[in-house]
């Protein structure tokens, strides 16, 4: 019988090549746009705990260590082309330390 193949991720924070299910997806939504094509909302970063929301993803380590090492080297705002404030990463590292 073959075997299923296992998709492999790698955590932004740390740089380790990872099962999927071991990682928390962190994703951009979508920005809005109106009829002439401007950007009317910007997307908000948050966890895709299930792996289907729409939009850029990342993924980190469900540990603070690796959320605060991708956090302090910039690598979510070179992951989203873009400034994320900090008071962002301060409640997806509130939501992550329900997994620790």
């Amino acid at each position: 019988m073959k075997e299923k193949k296992v998709p492999m991720r790698k955590c932004i924070g740390c740089g380790e090549m990872k099962p999927k299910r071991e990682l928390v997806r962190v994703v951009k939504a979508p920005d809005t746009k109106n009829e002439n094509g401007e950007i009317t909302e910007r997307g908000e970063l948050s966890l895709d705990l299930i792996g289907k929301k729409p939009g850029r993803g990342a993924y980190v380590c469900k540990n603070s260590e690796c959320f605060e090492k991708a956090v302090k080297a910039k690598r979510f705002e070179r992951a989203f082309k873009g400034q994320i404030p900090q008071s962002i990463f301060d409640g997806i590292k509130e939501e992550l330390k329900g997994f620790e």
